[in-house]
C-alpha cells in the first residue's frame, strides 16, 4: 500500500472514530434530557399510576436525583380533604422508552398547618412537616436510596410535640434508624410559665430496614396510638 493510500486509510479511520465518539456523546446528552412531566400530567397520570385516592391535588413537588443514576426523579405530596400522601417516582430511560415509575409512598397527617417542605441534600430526601393545631407536631423525616432493595429507606426522623400557645410542656424524639440510637428530650411548664427541661434519655430501637411504605408516623413514635 502506497503512502498516499495509507494517509487516506488513516484519515478515514480517524474520521470514523470521531463520528463514533460524537454519537456516544450525543447518547449521553440525550440520557440527561429525560422528559419531565408538568404538574398537570403528574396529577392526571402518575397519581393514578400510584393508585392514590381520588380527587387529590398537588401540595408540593421536588425534582432531584434520588437514586444516583444521573436521571431526575420526583418526590411529591398529594392531598385531598381526607388523606395526604408522600410519593416518589424514579426516572428511567431505556432504548425505546423513558418516563417515571412508582418507587413508594406513605401516608402523612391530614391536619397540616402549612405546605410540607421537600429537599434533597446529597440525594437524601428530607421531608419537614408541621401538623396539628394549638398543640402541634413538628417532624423531619430523612430517606435515602437503598441500592440493594432499590427502595427509599428511612434513615432518621425527628419529631416534637409542643404547644404553639405555650400552654403545656414539650417532648422531642430523635431516632437514627441506621444505628438504632433514639434520644428523648422533654420539658414541663411550671407555674411561672417557664419550661423546665428533664434529663435527656437514650435508648435503642431495632435497626431492621424501614422503607418509605413502613415509616412510622410521628404519632406512633410519640406513643399516641399505643
Amino acid at each position: 500500500m502506497t503512502s498516499k493510500y495509507l494517509r487516506i486509510f488513516f484519515r478515514t479511520a480517524f474520521l470514523s472514530a470521531c463520528v463514533c465518539w460524537a454519537m456516544a456523546a450525543s447518547i449521553c446528552a440525550t440520557a440527561a434530557e429525560l422528559f419531565m412531566p408538568d404538574d398537570k400530567l403528574l396529577v392526571d397520570y402518575y397519581f393514578n399510576a400510584m393508585e392514590l385516592p381520588p380527587d387529590m391535588e398537588l401540595e408540593k413537588r421536588l425534582d432531584a436525583d434520588l437514586n444516583a443514576d444521573g436521571l431526575t426523579d420526583i418526590a411529591f405530596v398529594a392531598r385531598n380533604d381526607e388523606s395526604r400522601v408522600l410519593g416518589v417516582l424514579f426516572g428511567f430511560m431505556e432504548e425505546m422508552d423513558m418516563g417515571h415509575s412508582p418507587a413508594g409512598k406513605t401516608a402523612l397527617a391530614v391536619d397540616a398547618l402549612g405546605p410540607v417542605s421537600l429537599s434533597a441534600p446529597k440525594g437524601v430526601l428530607v421531608v419537614e412537616d408541621l401538623t396539628g393545631g394549638t398543640t402541634a407536631i413538628s417532624s423531619t423525616y430523612r430517606y435515602r436510596y437503598d441500592a440493594k432493595s432499590k427502595r427509599m429507606r428511612l434513615i432518621g426522623d425527628d419529631v416534637k410535640l409542643y404547644s404553639r400557645t405555650n400552654a403545656h410542656g414539650w417532648q422531642e424524639i430523635s431516632t437514627n434508624r441506621l444505628t438504632g440510637l433514639q434520644i428523648r428530650r422533654s420539658a414541663d411548664l411550671n407555674d411561672a410559665g417557664d419550661y423546665v427541661e428533664k434529663p435527656e434519655t437514650r435508648g435503642k430501637v431495632p435497626t431492621t430496614p424501614l422503607y418509605i411504605e413502613d415509616a412510622p408516623g410521628p404519632e406512633t413514635t410519640l406513643g399516641f396510638d399505643q
